[in-house]
């Protein structure tokens, strides 16, 4: 199998450590990079094939990641046009859609799209994908596989809802943060040092998650469970509900994926 990524940066690496510890042969694996840096970090921690351009990388690849920014994406795949075969394309750029990335590759099909998120970078991450029907299940099961080296996976049917996982899962991960954030900040209001009110804020968001994947319940039971009348949890969360906490996330949420496809249309003219 061989496999090209255009683009050697912290996810396409992520990507790459992940496929070599599930097995993926790093011999391989090629790499398309113009900087040279990335290019020696890739081949002395994977020993991956690396080039500097794209002239220089193997013709008809059975899977090609593209992993360089959305901007700069249609002039990046410009030299691969007509040498790509039957190479299942996996983009991971977010908010281009599978049109413009088929118009841009001279009228390509086998593509898919995916939204993966920066847990990805320690293994933990979750990805969205979507296919064209050109795409066999075969194809669907290489592109997961690839993706599923740094995470679990969920297929999505319809394209138009790709925003909608950068806005909840591709996002997500800068919501907790602002949590833990907020709960470090209290913390330190209380009188913890940063060390303590780190590790406090940390383990519980780590705990609830991983009660909550333990759980066929849901959050808002769980939640009801923690909350005894008149007690400490239910002060806390009813100044939360006074200040609007729930209703921002969601509205936040809602946000996101507005922009998402604002910048989709932006990105993917073909001005």
């Amino acid at each position: 199998m061989k496999i090209l990524f255009l683009g050697g940066g912290n996810m396409a690496n992520a990507l790459i450590g992940g496929m070599v510890k599930q097995g993926f042969a790093a011999a391989d694996i090629h790499v398309i990079d113009p900087g040279a840096d990335a290019r020696a970090r890739l081949a002395a921690s994977y020993g991956v094939h690396c080039h500097a351009t794209a002239g220089d990388a193997p013709d008809a690849p059975d899977v090609l990641v593209l992993a360089v920014k959305p901007q700069q994406m249609r002039e990046a795949v410009a030299p691969l046009v007509g040498r790509l075969g039957q190479a299942i394309v996996v983009s991971i750029a977010a908010g281009l859609d599978m049109s413009a990335l088929s118009r841009w590759l001279g009228g390509h099909r086998q593509i898919v799209r995916s939204m993966p998120n920066t847990p990805a970078l320690i293994g933990a991450g979750i990805t969205g994908l979507c296919a064209l029907p050109d795409v066999d299940s075969a194809g669907k099961a290489l592109a997961e596989r690839v993706l599923r080296a740094v995470g679990s996976t969920v297929w999505i049917d319809d394209e138009a809802q790709m925003d909608a996982v950068t806005a909840i899962s591709g996002s997500g991960p800068a919501y907790v943060f602002l949590f833990i954030e907020a709960l470090q900040q209290a913390a330190a209001e209380l009188g913890f040092t940063p060390a303590q009110g780190r590790q406090l804020a940390i383990e519980t968001v780590q705990g609830a998650a991983a009660l909550a994947a333990a759980s066929d319940e849901p959050a808002s039971l769980l939640r009801e469970r923690v909350t005894s009348k008149g007690g400490t949890t239910e002060a806390a969360l009813k100044v939360m509900l006074e200040r609007g906490v729930k209703d921002g996330i969601v509205a936040g949420c809602l946000a996101a994926e507005t922009r998402g496809r604002e910048l989709g249309k932006l990105l993917g003219g073909d001005a």
